[in-house]
């Protein structure tokens, strides 16, 4: 059984049953939940997921009937199969509401969690729940393995199928300008996340950003890459933005960051993406406030992007909660497209973090499906 619930986790199971296929049995059945990507792997979800694709203390109090609803389903699931392996891929507050109704139900299964809860940037007790409940985790970090080894628990680091894809394809930079009719004119990428309420929170102040900036650009362009489950909720708030919006599909999504100047991004994998594609860019994110309050009672660490985590600096600009006006990011846009030593310090910074984020080692889906084979104990396939 795979669990998925967001977008992110079913890029990650998508990539991950893929791989699984040419590990078990061949008479492994799949069962679960996840959205269109592990669709077209062929796996048929129980539910829609989209409802449970929320983030932050009042978002999730709002999922949370529907949450125990869809636990409950899954779990006499479970148990009427008798399944022998249950992966949760990310959406770490629904795997913790499953995980102990499948410990109970079906306690011969084997529970796995792909994406470890990032104990690294707050309550690192969360190790102890993972210890009690799970039987081992895949790792996308290479410096979280050694929180959950402490504790007993079998951890390894596989890497990020996001990042490795990410890595792999290169983009056409004149081909999208071109399909566009974009010229050589200063282009912004737009990427507000792929939840709704991400997309609520920050569609406001990046619109008004856009205005601030295409006043000092004239000939500013912007381009936005829209995740499908916020298409619809984006595109129509979009379409007077500043800046003659394109938008662009999931297909296109490699050459509009190849295309980019500079990028205004939510929080997220995309940043590491970016990077990767040696765009500078401006991180941005809001939470509800009661949220707000509590992230800052918990946090251990004092940056919310990867790259910077990773850096142990702001390698690039975090306009978090009451820091993200458009003021604020207007200026550090600005700031990217104006001025080439603000742009270089940042590009230049890049190599040495993704290099240890291993973009460019194994297929990460490969090797988590080979280590879930692994703790299985299922016999190696010819």
């Amino acid at each position: 059984m795979l669990v998925a619930v967001e977008p992110s986790g079913d890029a990650l199971g998508a990539a991950l049953l893929r791989e699984l296929k040419t590990v078990a049995p061949p008479d492994t059945d799949y069962s679960g939940c996840g959205g269109a990507l592990m669709a077209a792997e062929g796996f048929q979800s129980l539910f829609p997921i989209e409802a449970m694709s929320v983030i932050g203390f009042t978002d999730v109090a709002r999922a949370l009937p529907e949450g125990y609803a869809r636990a409950r389903e899954l779990t006499r699931r479970a148990a009427a199969d008798a399944v022998g392996a249950v992966i949760f891929v990310d959406g770490w507050a629904f795997s913790r509401i499953c995980a102990k109704r499948m410990r109970r139900a079906v306690p011969d299964a084997k529970l796995f969690k792909l994406s470890a809860p990032q104990v690294w940037a707050s309550r690192p007790q969360r190790v102890e729940f993972v210890r009690k409940y799970f039987d081992g985790v895949l790792c996308l970090l290479p410096f979280e393995p050694p929180y959950f080894a402490r504790a007993g628990v079998r951890a390894e680091f596989i890497g990020n199928p996001n990042f490795q894809k990410a890595f792999a394809e290169k983009g056409d930079r004149a081909a999208f300008r071109r399909r566009h009719e974009i010229g050589e004119a200063p282009l912004v990428l737009v990427l507000p996340g792929s939840r709704a309420t991400e997309v609520r929170r920050l569609i406001e102040p990046f619109g008004r950003a856009l205005k601030i900036v295409s006043d000092r650009v004239p000939l500013l362009r912007v381009a936005a890459v829209l995740h499908p489950a916020v298409e619809k909720l984006a595109r129509p708030a979009m379409a007077g933005w500043s800046g003659a919006a394109v938008f662009a599909g999931e297909n296109e999504k490699a050459d509009a960051f190849a295309a980019a100047d500079a990028a205004l991004a939510k929080s997220g994998t995309v940043t590491t993406e970016l990077a990767i594609k040696g765009v500078p860019m401006v991180v941005a994110y809001r939470v509800d406030p009661l949220t707000a309050l509590w992230v800052r009672a918990v946090a251990t660490t004092k940056f919310a992007t990867i790259l910077n985590v990773t850096a142990g600096r702001e390698v690039v600009p975090e306009l978090l909660q009451e820091k993200c006006r458009p003021e604020r990011l207007a200026s550090d846009l600005l700031a990217l497209l104006t001025d080439r030593e603000m742009r270089l310090e940042q590009v230049e910074a890049f190599p040495a973090i993704l290099a240890q984020l291993g973009v460019d080692g194994p297929p990460a889906a490969r090797l988590g499906a080979g280590k879930i084979a692994e703790w299985m104990g299922w016999p190696r396939r010819e």
